[in-house]
């Protein structure tokens, strides 16, 4: 659409998809439940921007960030060596330690010029934010600050296999601009992943659902009818 400015994913086939990727400073919310390749997608979008040259950063209220070097490693993705060139900030929050997930976030991603963030997962928040009310008002903060910041962030929220909702608190996906669905069916003695793009701001994108795999190179979508 337009002059408007994009950057790549570093998921191939989704680019093709999404009006050749996601719009620049924009907040993308990925959802799904356990095991459908959440935390690959967010490696894998870090892993464009750092071959790219871009500051990265990664925060992780789940796993730890020797676990996240872990996972990027077995698809070749050597996380250690742009961390330590500093082009690469991995930070862990303990979920039941924050009462403020914005705090210090906008002057760290701005003074580390940070272009790509990974927010992992917005579901913690509910272990200390009760309140649907309470959530959605940090989730805003929390995506205001990343715009304003002028970093593309991605967020990840996990939600129960088959529950129908495609956030865990429902409220999600009103406040970022982006929300892609991961989801994993079992057919018959077969299992299969698929994606689907369920809403895009300032952008005029494919809404099949489309199956996707992972291999040793990472997360790629496999597309149809195109």
């Amino acid at each position: 659409m337009g002059d408007i400015e994009r950057i790549k994913t570093g998921i191939p086939g989704l680019d093709k998809l999404i009006d050749g990727g996601f719009v620049k400073g924009s907040s993308i919310l990925v959802s799904g439940s356990a095991g459908t390749g959440k935390t690959i997608f967010c490696c894998q979008f870090l892993w464009e921007g750092l071959k790219n040259g871009e500051n990265c950063m990664y925060i992780t209220f789940e796993e730890l960030p020797e676990e996240i070097k872990a996972d990027a490693a077995v698809f070749g993705w050597d996380f250690e060596k742009y961390e330590k060139s500093g082009k690469l900030i991995i930070s862990y929050r303990d979920p039941f330690q924050t009462t403020d997930v914005t705090t210090r976030l906008e002057n760290e991603i701005k003074q580390s010029k940070v272009t790509r963030v990974v927010i992992d997962s917005t579901s913690l928040l509910g272990m200390y934010f009760k309140d649907a009310h309470d959530i959605r008002r940090e989730l805003y903060k929390l995506v205001k600050a990343l715009k304003t910041s002028g970093a593309t962030s991605v967020l990840t929220a996990e939600i129960p296999q088959e529950d129908g909702k495609i956030s865990r608190f429902g409220v999600e996906e009103y406040v970022v601009d982006g929300v892609i669905v991961l989801n994993f069916i079992l057919m018959g003695p077969e299992s299969g992943r698929s994606l689907v793009i369920r809403k895009m701001r300032r952008t005029k994108h494919n809404e099949e659902i489309h199956p996707i795999k992972i291999d040793k190179n990472g997360l790629r979508v496999l597309s149809i009818n195109l």
